[in-house]
């Protein structure tokens, strides 16, 4: 039997793929995060399915689940927000599961960074603006942050910058990225990407902070920071370009 660790997508229910969907329906043991994932999908799942909530499990408790799961001969979701390829913890359980001999496979799903840009209604890679995305976070009271990834490294490169998991530090966020992209970048505060409780900030690097702490957002929010945010009057692609050499086949 094999584990799907499956990425349910940014908080709307109609936003998991079709795959995605399609996999949940055929397992008959789904863990969740209780605490993301929308529980419209659960209906998605088989109406006998064991149904299992993880947002209060340890790594330990979840890996016993998945594995008893296995040996019981069931094909089990793993349901995760977003997409399981960034911040998803999701390593770690691929880790333990090679250990214990138990197959797997992932399903992508759309990312909180995908679904915050279509929002905010702009393309993250503008031609001759920015065409370079860096996905990040700041350590606080997780995990700390490798050598060389501190937002002050990081904002040398004047790329755009997405922050996950930072929308209680935005002050620091503001404080270390200022003398990189200077008061006037745009920047902008998507909570709740794509559900009915979306909130939207937008404004400059000198004053989303404060617009951010009226709004009263602390978590479950992604901050981007850069140029294209605001890009008007930029070239056009060569994708589509009249002088764009095409061949017929």
């Amino acid at each position: 039997m094999t584990v799907y660790f499956i990425g349910a997508g940014p908080g709307a229910a109609d936003l998991i793929t079709v795959r995605g969907a399609r996999t949940l329906g055929a397992c008959r043991v789904c863990l969740y995060a209780g605490s993301l994932v929308p529980r419209e999908l659960l209906a998605e799942c088989p109406p006998d399915a064991r149904l299992v909530d993880t947002a209060q499990l340890t790594l330990d408790e979840i890996t016993a689940e998945l594995v008893r799961a296995h040996e019981e001969g069931h094909d089990v979701a793993r349901l995760h927000s977003g997409d399981p390829s960034v911040f998803s913890a999701v390593a770690e359980q691929m880790r333990r599961l090679d250990a214990a001999g138990v197959p797997y496979e992932v399903v992508p799903g759309v990312p909180a960074f995908a679904a915050a840009a279509a929002s905010l209604k702009r393309e993250l890679t503008v031609p001759t603006v920015g065409q370079t995305v860096i996905l990040t976070r700041v350590a606080q009271r997780a995990t700390a942050m490798p050598d060389g990834e501190d937002l002050a490294t990081l904002g040398r490169s004047g790329a755009l910058i997405v922050l996950h998991l930072a929308a209680g530090y935005v002050d620091r966020v503001v404080d270390e990225l200022l003398p990189h992209y200077g008061a006037d970048c745009p920047a902008a505060v998507v909570a709740y990407a794509s559900r009915p409780d979306e909130v939207i900030i937008r404004g400059t690097l000198d004053e989303i902070a404060a617009k951010t702490k009226e709004a009263g957002v602390l978590r479950t929010a992604v901050i981007m920071v850069g140029r294209t945010l605001g890009a008007e009057g930029f070239r056009d692609s060569h994708l589509y370009s009249a002088e764009r050499e095409r061949h017929v086949c």
